[in-house]
């Protein structure tokens, strides 16, 4: 008669069990089911938190739509833009302000004259597109004192770039004193559309 198992061999061939079960859990089950299991629940986590964040931009779409609309509105209401719907308009505005200007200061045109005053190409390499016009003035001192303070300090706001001021050789009559050359220059409203390559050459 075979002898009966003791309970501590039972103990024993569960536990020889049990590591035999680990065993075959560490080097089968784990790496072929656990393992892929685990990184398919990381991507099902990961798209669900994506998909939240667009349902949330997508539920403050309406909102961000309207506060673009917001700040383009009053971007463009700015008075530092010109009101013209083109850079043709915009150039020729310039030169009136000039010859405004330019008549305020001196009203029998004697002591501020402008001897020229050429369009330059409209620059649409900024933010907004800018015009300008390149000006030759004789004025005397005070006189153009008072043709840039007309031109800096109007509506819409203008900008007085490259400034050269000389001695002037001509008569008294022709607008002695300063021999000024500078580009007046002012900016376009957004959205206005910029001049056709061949219309910048336009004088």
């Amino acid at each position: 008669m075979a002898p009966q198992p003791t309970r501590r061999d039972r103990w024993l061939a569960l536990g020889l069990l049990l590591a035999v079960l680990s065993v075959l859990y560490l080097l089968i089950v784990h790496p072929l089911w656990t393992q892929p299991m685990l990184a398919v629940q990381a991507q099902i986590d990961s798209l669900q938190e994506r998909q939240q964040r667009i349902d949330i931009q997508l539920q403050q779409a309406p909102q961000v739509a309207q506060r673009l609309q917001q700040a383009q509105q009053a971007l463009a209401e700015q008075p530092g833009f010109m009101n013209e719907a083109s850079a043709e308009l915009a150039t020729s505005r310039l030169v009136q302000r000039l010859e405004e200007a330019a008549r305020q200061a001196s009203p029998d045109n004697r002591s501020c004259a402008i001897s020229d005053r050429s369009p330059l190409p409209a620059d649409t390499t900024g933010r907004f597109v800018r015009v300008a016009v390149q000006v030759r003035l004789r004025c005397g001192m005070s006189e153009w004192m008072t043709v840039l303070q007309t031109l800096e300090t109007g509506t819409p706001q203008l900008r007085v770039d490259r400034l050269d001021i000389l001695a002037s050789a001509a008569a008294p009559e022709a607008g002695a004193g300063l021999d000024v050359n500078f580009e007046l220059s002012g900016h376009l409203r957004p959205g206005v559309a910029a001049p056709a390559p061949e219309a910048n050459h336009a004088r």
